[in-house]
């Protein structure tokens, strides 16, 4: 008995840390690649961030404090979200949505997204 309350207390504590939780987040709109191989804090240009998203790059969202979240569809199929997210390259957005965490890595299904009224210009 005391073996399946434990049990259950366990699936329910992971059951919980599971769930995604809903956040707004704010950062630069930027090429994947470049925000890992080149350690970049904002795009170097709008034309560089949307010449690699449309040769199939996936865009991201940095952060101020360099958190990298992955945008992603809650639909199935699931799809890319360039296409989303492309009308903001190389800008500064704010995107609300559901966060999912694994593995160190953060992903965001966008529920709404605008360019941020802080929007750090950068070169086009």
């Amino acid at each position: 008995m005391a073996a399946a309350v434990v049990l259950l207390v366990a699936v329910a504590l992971w059951a919980a840390d599971s769930k995604p939780s809903s956040l707004t987040v704010e950062g630069f709109v930027l090429d994947s690649a470049c925000a890992f191989t080149k350690n970049l804090k904002k795009p170097i240009s709008a034309d560089c961030a949307t010449a690699c998203a449309k040769a199939g790059s996936p865009l991201v969202i940095l952060t101020d404090d360099g958190t990298i979240y992955w945008p992603i569809a809650k639909a199935t199929p699931f799809s890319g979200q360039n296409a989303r997210l492309l009308p903001f390259a190389g800008q500064r957005v704010v995107a609300k949505g559901e966060v999912f965490e694994r593995g160190g890595s953060r992903a965001l299904a966008i529920e709404t997204i605008e360019a941020s009224t802080k929007n750090s210009a950068v070169p086009k």
